[in-house]
């Protein structure tokens, strides 16, 4: 007597099944085999779409997630605020430079004061004039756009105010990249996550391309395409710092996103020494495996090395060999510096990494173009809480007080700025001088470029 296999269904979505479609059924002694039939990969439209490749982009990090005492979010002065120590307050804040509040029309009143008594004012992301300034400002310097971050523990179901929250920054974004002509993208990132929501992640995205109907052509020309099909990113797989979820949790992850039709193509957020299994990576083959399944990857570098000298192009310049090999675009990722001194309490974290007046930056910047590299990634666009912004911030100068007494020196906390002796958009300026190089415009090279 003859065993039939089990046979497998399937489905064509928003496509007809030809005779050509049939499965092949082959029959012996002891078994029916049923082989599926192949499946196309999707194929999208993308007529009136802006950016069809990251190919030649530079593109900013985008966290989106404070909030102020007074805007609409009722959050309270979330990310501001340092649970450390207890709240927003003098000696208690998270973030460690302040932005320049000179051009936005919705400001907040803070418990912070400037030398001379007046108050100090900071904004909130969940009021559409703030980020349409921000996306303004890459406009006017001539970067590209920004992946807008995720946090999956923010926005999981058990979170609403958090999924509020980011719904309507990333709303409030998609407005401003159509209006302004920036790309965008949406950036899942997994830190704190289990293996739970780490799953999760592919509801969210289900509900998002529904709800804001991300994939239309009209409604969001700029969102942002690589390999025919729309981007999203991963972020966090593949560190060796004992997180609560495994590689294989989000290799499984990306089975289901991309789905047999090859539904999107992916970014992958993973170590800065993925390539080798060395110091921040976790020892496993999986990770290459998941690696060679997606389209993009992009090390993290923040903290890796603190100076020009430290930096290894080298380093990159083999990662790009391995990635093409291996077929799978490569991103590198370049921050100006990093202090986290209100953050971590700890005062001897200021200016943890040195800015050098857009030296270390453009070291970055420089050492990746020269050894291959297509394309950036910029940490962060408004990332104050660990000084890797690039958007106008206040000057060393200019800073409000941090602490009780007539002046910063006097008290064991402060608030630090960028160099004294450059404008507040420096490193907006500099970022879009490195667009302009990507883009194959003007003339650069190792040198920083000096603004007239």
């Amino acid at each position: 007597m003859k065993r039939a296999v089990v046979a497998i269904l399937f489905l064509c979505i928003g496509w007809s099944c030809s005779s050509s479609d049939a499965a092949d059924i082959k029959e012996d002694d002891d078994e029916v085999i049923v082989t599926p039939p192949p499946v196309d990969e999707i194929v999208y439209d993308e007529t009136g779409c802006l950016y069809t490749s990251y190919t030649n982009l530079v593109m900013a990090g985008y966290q989106g997630w404070f909030a102020a005492q007074g805007d609409d979010s009722n959050r309270g002065w979330y990310h501001y605020q340092n649970p450390k120590c207890g709240g927003f307050f003098p000696g208690c804040s998270s973030i460690d430079m302040w932005p320049d509040m000179s051009e936005y029309t919705e400001k907040y009143v803070t418990p912070f004061k400037y030398e001379d008594g007046s108050d100090a004012y900071l904004y909130s992301p969940y009021d559409e004039s703030s980020i349409d300034l921000h996306f303004k400002w890459m406009k006017e310097n001539n970067i590209d756009g920004v992946h807008m971050q995720r946090f999956v523990v923010e926005i999981h179901s058990s979170n609403p105010k958090g999924k509020r929250h980011f719904n309507k920054v990333l709303a409030n974004a998609l407005k401003a990249a159509k209006k302004y002509d920036r790309a965008i993208s949406v950036m899942y990132d997994l830190s704190g996550c289990d293996s739970q929501k780490v799953a999760y992640l592919e509801q969210d995205w289900n509900e998002l391309v529904q709800e804001f109907n991300l994939f239309d052509n009209v409604e969001h020309p700029t969102y942002l395409r690589h390999n025919g099909k729309p981007l999203m990113s991963i972020w966090g797989v593949g560190f060796n710092d004992n997180r609560k979820y495994t590689t294989i949790d989000v290799d499984r992850l990306v089975g289901k996103l991309k789905g047999p039709r090859n539904k999107v193509s992916i970014m992958l957020g993973v170590p800065y020494y993925w390539r080798t299994f060395g110091n921040d990576t976790e020892n496993n083959q999986g990770l290459h495996n998941l690696i060679k399944k997606v389209d993009i990857i992009m090390p993290w570098a923040v903290g890796r090395y603190n100076s020009p000298s430290s930096y290894n192009a080298d380093n990159v310049y083999q990662d790009i060999r391995w990635a093409e090999y291996n077929k799978v675009d490569y991103v590198p990722l370049v921050f100006p510096g990093f202090t986290w001194g209100n953050l971590q309490q700890t005062p001897e974290k200021y200016h943890d990494i040195p800015r050098l007046r857009g030296d270390f930056l453009w070291r970055q910047v420089a050492g990746a173009k020269l050894s291959g590299a297509k394309s950036l990634y910029v940490a962060m666009f408004d990332e104050v809480d660990e000084g890797t912004a690039i958007y106008k911030v206040k000057r060393n100068k200019e800073v409000p007080l941090n602490g009780y007494g007539p002046t910063n020196e006097e008290n064991r906390f402060k608030y630090v700025g960028i160099e004294d002796d450059l404008d507040s958009d420096y490193y907006l300026w500099l970022t879009g001088q490195a667009a302009n190089w990507f883009h194959g415009e003007g003339s650069y090279s190792i040198n920083k470029p000096n603004r007239q």
